[in-house]
């Protein structure tokens, strides 16, 4: 087995490690036993402009698979502003993500955990939050408040593992549509698309 692909299993093994840590401190916030696979990660992220000169929200970054992907993808480190509530994972996204604006905040209460960003806009939100945990009408306060905060039309890209959105549509306030069904994820994941209405 050569040297690199030897670097490449410790270095999932040292993510897994560190999810399974995370998931024992605190159940709730993660949504699933595995990391983020890179199929799934890459996938969330190519739902990004990034000639649109706005910065990116990224939602759960967790071990940082999807945070690796959205600067793959080519957003500027510094452009990307990522809320993360388990405390104990901040400092390993920090040391691998140098240049990321990590926060430790909670995602369903923004406008404080953003501090001075609260009022800007940003080009698109991608999502790994475990919604399904969480009480359906906070679920559409979210996506309510997450649109508030992008322009028209950009999206929410939000990571599921059911086969139904975890947020119900708002025909009034925004729409929701499948994105893609990444069986080669473990678990098997769904991604979904939300947008705010066009008025008139």
């Amino acid at each position: 087995m050569s040297g690199f692909k030897v670097e490449k299993i410790a270095e999932r093994f040292d993510e897994e490690i560190r999810f399974f840590k995370s998931w024992v401190e605190s159940p709730k916030a993660m949504g699933t036993i595995c990391p983020t696979g890179k199929v799934i990660a890459t996938r969330m992220a190519s739902v990004i402009n990034t000639g649109s000169g706005l910065p990116v929200l990224e939602l759960g970054p967790g071990t940082g698979a999807i945070t690796k992907a959205i600067l793959r993808h080519g957003v500027k480190p510094e452009n990307l502003y990522s809320v993360e509530y388990t405390a104990s994972l901040i400092p390993h996204l920090e040391a691998e993500h140098p240049g990321v604006n990590f926060i430790h905040g909670d995602a369903f209460d923004l406008q404080n955990a953003l501090g001075e960003m609260a009022a800007s806009r940003f080009d698109s939100v991608v999502s790994a939050l475990p919604l399904l945990n969480f009480p359906v009408g906070q679920r559409i306060a979210l996506v309510r408040d997450l649109l508030n905060r992008l322009p028209a039309g950009r999206p929410i890209v939000q990571l599921s593992y059911g086969p139904h959105s975890p947020v119900p549509p708002d025909w009034q306030t925004y729409t929701v549509e499948p994105l893609d069904w990444i069986f080669r994820n473990l678990p098997p994941a769904r991604l979904w698309i939300y947008r705010r209405i066009a008025t008139a």
